[in-house]
């Protein structure tokens, strides 16, 4: 099965999506994860995606398209990926469309946890005290929080009239989102 978790910066998908690839033995595909080690092992990618991300923008689609493409093809993933922070953005959408098409996959469970803006600020706040990531300041998250929610508007209409595809308030506590999805995801 492939899955695909929406949600603003510090919505929780990457909580989520942990917890989905322990009890559903998925790999877990985090746009974030990628664009950090990147950046960690210090690529010449890794260099233009850092300065991209220290000014709160995201990194451009061709650089995220590039290593997702090299995922999805890997078969020993092959129907077991859940996509934590991507498709970000329409063209990513179709991207990843046309990457399953090619590859002979489908996403079957689409999540958008929906959270306000001052939770998130909230979360984020103590994320950033606890693991010190440098893209946890306050104008970087309200920065990265509003372009989220500007870029990804069309890719949720773009899934929303799927039947697969699930609205879950993600304010709650991690263990009742989690309860959720999972009750969808053993049907």
């Amino acid at each position: 099965m492939n899955v695909i978790i929406f949600g603003p910066p510090g919505a929780g998908k990457g909580t989520q999506a942990i917890n989905i690839v322990k009890k559903f033995n998925l790999y877990q595909v985090s746009t974030g994860d990628l664009l950090r080690r990147e950046v960690k092992d210090k690529t010449v990618i890794g260099k233009d995606i850092e300065k991209i991300i220290s000014k709160g923008d995201f990194a451009t689609d061709e650089i995220v398209n590039d290593l997702i493409e090299k995922i999805v093809f890997d078969t020993e993933k092959k129907n077991k990926l859940i996509f934590d922070g991507y498709p970000r953005s329409l063209s990513q959408a179709k991207n990843l469309d046309a990457l399953l098409k090619k590859s002979n996959q489908k996403i079957d469970f689409i999540f958008f946890l929906n959270v306000k803006k001052e939770t998130i600020i909230n979360r984020i706040e103590k994320r950033s005290l606890l693991e010190n990531r440098a893209d946890d300041n306050l104008t970087t998250i309200l920065r990265r929080y509003d372009t989220y929610m500007e870029t990804t508007k069309p890719v949720l209409d773009f899934y929303s009239d799927n039947t697969n595809f699930y609205e879950i308030d993600g304010s709650e506590e991690i263990a009742e989102i989690f309860n959720k999805i999972e009750q969808i995801l053993s049907v």
